[in-house]
Order: C-alpha cells, then structure tokens, then sequence
C-alpha cells in the first residue's frame, strides 16, 4: 500500500472530472437546445431518418401525460421484447455453449432490471447467457434505459426554464438525441480504448486450456458490453466477477478510467442543468455539494479499507486486511471504484463489498441509502438531487419566513408533493422489504452468514435495486423466487414512481409564470445553502436509516473490534 499514490489518484481523478464537466456539459446542454454541433453532420442524417421510420414529429411538443405514457410505453415495450429474449434464448442464434432458457421468475428479474437501469444480476452471465442475449437483450437495454433516465431530467430542468406553458418537450426526440449525440459515441471511443487494453470482443466458443487440470475460458462480445454498462451507469457484469475480471477491466489504467466514464455524465449534467436554465452558478453550486460527498465519503472508505481486523491480527497477521479487495488495483484503486459505483449508481464492482471490514462495506450502502444523489444515476441522480433542493429551500423559506422560491418558481404544494415522492420512494421501499425478508423463510433461507452481517446482506440488496443501482453484497444468495421477485418489485417502483413524479412536477413548474428575484428571494447559489442542502440530505438519510445500519455494519464492526 502506498499512501501517497494512492491520495495522488484521488486528487487526479477529481481535478480531471472538474475540468471535464463544463466542456461536456455544454456539449450535452446544446444537443437539448438543438444546436449544431461537431458531428451534427454525420449525426443528424441519421436522427431524421430515425424520425420518419417511428413517425415522429420532432416539433410536436408534449405535456406531461404525453411525456410520461410516451416514457412508460417505451420501457414497457423492452421489457417484453427483453423477457421474451431470455425465456428462448435457446432457440435463438449466436448461443455456441448452448445455455438454457431462464426460468420465469428469473427472466422477470432480469428484465426489469435491465430497463430500469439497475443490472441487478441474480445470474452468471458466461455460464446463463447467450451472446445474442448479451448484445440485443442486455446491451441495448443499457442505451435505453440510460437515455430515458437523461430524458426525464431534461424534461425537468425545461420545467424549470419555461415560463407558463405546459409542454415540457418530446420524450422521443429526447430518447432518440440522448442515444445518437451523447451515448453511442462515446461508447463506440471507449469500447476500441477497452479493446486496446486487453478486454475481449468476438464471437468465439469457449476455449479449453490444460494445466494441471483443464480450464474453461469464457470468451464474447464484452468491449462493446462494458462501455456502455459503465457510461450509462448501469453495471451489468458480462461475467459473474464483473469488473473485477480481467477481461472486462485488465489494467490500472482501464480501472481508473472505468471509474471516470461512470460519473462523467452525471457530473457533467450538473453544468448542462446550469447552462439550460442559464444560471451556471446554480449548475456549479449543484456540482460541489456532490463533489464534497464524494470526497467525504471516499476518504471514509479509505480510512476504512486500510484498517485492520483484530481477529486476524491476533493470529499473527501484519499489514492492512485485503480481503474482497482487487489486488491488482491495491485499495486505493479498490477505494475508488467502489466508492464511484454506488455513489453513482453504477453498479458495476471490482470488489467483494461483502467481504469488505464492516465500515469499508458500510459506505457504498450509505451512499445508496442517501438515495443516489452523490452524482447518482444519468439524469435519475440529478432530478433526485433537485428534488432534495426544493425541499431544503421549503424548509428554509419556513424558518426565516420568506416565501419558498427556486430559480424564480415559487414551490407550492405540487412541487413539495413530488419532492417527496421522489426523495422517500426508494427509503421506503428499502425498509418495508427488509423487514419482509427478515420475518419471511424465503428471506432468511437465502442468508450465508447470520447475525449482523445477515441484516446488511439483506438491507444492502434491497438499497440496491430500489436505488437502480444494481452492485451486491455478494454473500446473499438471491435467486429464489422469492429474492427475484421482491427486488424486481423494488427495482419497478423505484424507477417509475420518481421518474413520474419527476416529470409531472417538470409540467407544474413550467406553467409557473417566473418571478424576478428580490430582496426577500433566499439564495440557492452560495456557500451557506449548499451547507444547508447537505445537512437535508445526511438528516433525512439518518432518520430514515440509521437504526438499520446500527444493527448490521455498525454491530458487525463492535463484535469484530472486542475480537469476536
């Protein structure tokens, strides 16, 4: 382990991201604003013709009925194709180990997962999944529900930037734009950097190798897989040890920048909210409260991940405790892989969290549970972010006694209404499912270790998918009926009950006629209100969930300190 390195890494990885959100920002914010950019003379041949083959009219405008029905038709339509891919897939082409079907309650899982941009993985991709299921279920999947995620935030900030109309945009166009200008570009440019690196991508059948024993290696189309798993914030693994394998992450390098790719949007979405409502202070304002959370909790994990495990001191044992941890990377590298996929829900792991000291596993939890607003998914991290902001300033226009405004808008009681839906949707859901497993045989049968850490297993999966993020624990075993049904049920609701609310507050808050500020207007883009929205978003993670994590990691790292 080395201390300096490993702080230099970290200092690197957000002066890069720093530097990087406003160019890209800007990028994203003008394809919305539809300006001409770069590659709009390749691009936009292509986006027209995607228009006149689905008959959509790009200058029709929709309400938010419109918008939503649109959102939810779409995400249904790849959840039949996606399930219907994985019940058959042993009919299909391009599956040369000849994998099974999934079962039904499985297939559900999957699916929902996949269009919810969770990639919860309750299966082994090489041993389970055909190439054709990996590239046309999983992989397109991974464009999709990245772009509806985006989409749905644009139509929100739109809410904020209008004055008194009540359409909010085309979720078509939106959808469409979000995948053709910002999405399959740069996947195409990191998946021939991955593939540069050593990360696989053909068509081969497994190969058998001799050693001492004979070896099965899996092989298939990962590059093209891996980069859009990581740049839509989805983090399905093309095999089971998901990035932690060497064929989807074999460098130093490609780790570092796998992490990059993974925040990149959601950072950079933080300046294209700035630019569209044009207050680039705000945008900005946005970015560091989520930076300084990162960096707060990165730095806990580290101190975490460097500690050492009496028990296995005791036996003799010098230097810090590595297990679960990627020792090709060291824990610096495993620090901040983890720490960046469940701050952003990603999903995607080069370690074993579950083998992680108690309070090493304890924070990507924590980041979950704060409801994937450290950054957080492509545009669900951002919206759940302004959802945290208007109630910060609810609360605040209460005790100072001034009328509650945001960017010009007063927040009334829709908005408060919608705030609330998207900010509590998933903590409850958490807590209601943890405490069905913990009271359930199908929820305690599943459990490999019992006592605390049992308890974290379990909240950890369900902060996982009610979240969309997708990453596990790893000592749950979670393909029964039971598992893959509550998760999907979780992942379902935690996805379309925000994003609805999300997009029917983006409608209430554009009819909204605009009020210059005043005097009396508390400001949103300075210092002690970032202060504020960060004590809203650590006070309602705590009152939500702090007895839960007292009785798993907490418990867990008091029995393991007395030598237990």
């Amino acid at each position: 382990m080395n201390l300096f390195l490993d702080l230099l890494q970290f200092a690197l990885f957000i002066i890069l991201l720093t530097l990087c959100v406003k160019p890209f920002g800007l990028y994203i914010a003008k394809v919305f604003q539809g300006e001409k950019i770069f590659i709009s003379k390749i691009i936009s041949p292509i986006e027209q013709f995607v228009y006149k083959l689905s008959f959509v009219n790009p200058e029709n405008q929709m309400d938010w009925k419109e918008y939503a029905v649109s959102m939810l038709l779409f995400n249904m339509i790849g959840f039949i194709f996606l399930f219907l891919l994985l019940l058959t897939q042993q009919l299909l082409p391009l599956n040369p180990e000849h994998f099974q079907g999934f079962s039904l309650d499985l297939a559900l899982n999957s699916a929902i997962s996949f269009i919810t941009n969770t990639n919860w993985q309750a299966y082994s991709g090489e041993s389970s999944t055909s190439y054709l299921t990996q590239m046309l279920g999983f992989t397109v999947q991974n464009f999709l529900s990245a772009a509806t995620g985006i989409a749905i935030l644009i139509a929100l900030i739109r809410g904020f930037a209008s004055r008194q109309t009540k359409v909010i945009g085309n979720f078509w166009v939106d959808i469409t734009r979000t995948t053709l200008y910002i999405l399959l570009p740069l996947s195409i440019i990191f998946a021939v950097f991955l593939i540069s690196q050593g990360v696989i991508q053909n068509f081969n059948n497994y190969q058998i190798v001799h050693f001492v024993s004979s070896q099965i290696i899996p092989m298939g189309p990962v590059a093209s897989q891996e980069a859009i798993k990581l740049i839509g914030t989805n983090g399905g693994g093309f095999f089971n040890a998901n990035s932690s394998h060497p064929y989807e992450n074999p460098t130093p390098l490609t780790n570092f920048l796998e992490a990059f790719m993974i925040i990149i949007i959601p950072a950079s979405l933080t300046y294209t909210f700035g630019t569209m409502i044009k207050n680039k202070k705000q945008g900005w304002a946005i970015y560091f409260v989520m930076l300084f959370l990162f960096a707060i909790f990165l730095s806990i994990q580290y101190s975490a991940n460097t500690g050492k495990d009496p028990i296995i001191s005791n036996l003799g044992v010098s230097g810090p405790y590595i297990e679960g941890q990627e020792v090709r990377f060291g824990v610096g590298g495993t620090t901040l892989f983890s720490t960046t996929t469940t701050a952003v829900a990603c999903g995607a792991v080069n370690a074993m969290h579950d083998s992680l000291l108690p309070l090493g596993g304890m924070i990507p939890m924590i980041l979950m549970l704060l409801g994937e607003v450290v950054f957080g998914g492509v545009g669900s991290g951002l919206y759940t972010m302004l959802a945290f902001v208007i109630i910060a300033v609810f609360v605040a226009g209460l005790m100072i006694g001034r009328t509650p405004e945001f960017l010009g808008k007063k927040i009334e009681v829709k908005e408060m209404w919608m705030s609330i839906i998207i900010v509590l949707t998933s903590g409850i859901l958490v807590l209601i499912f943890t405490s069905i497993a913990l009271v359930t045989k199908g929820g305690l049968s599943s459990i490999l270790n019992p006592g605390p850490h049992g308890l974290s297993e379990i909240l950890y999966a369900y902060a996982s998918t009610a979240n969309n993020n997708g990453s596990a624990f790893a000592g749950l075993n979670a393909n029964t009926p039971f598992y893959n049904i509550s998760t999907a049920l979780a992942m379902l609701i935690g996805r379309y009950v925000p994003a609805v609310a999300a997009i029917y507050m983006a409608s209430s808050l554009a009819e909204k006629k605009y009020t210059p500020p005043s005097i009396g207007t508390l400001p949103t883009d300075c210092v002690p209100f970032m202060i504020w929205l960060v004590l809203i978003i650590i006070t309602v993670g705590a009152l939500t969930f702090f007895s839960a994590l007292a009785l798993g990691p907490f418990l867990e790292n008091l029995i393991m300190q007395r030598g237990f």
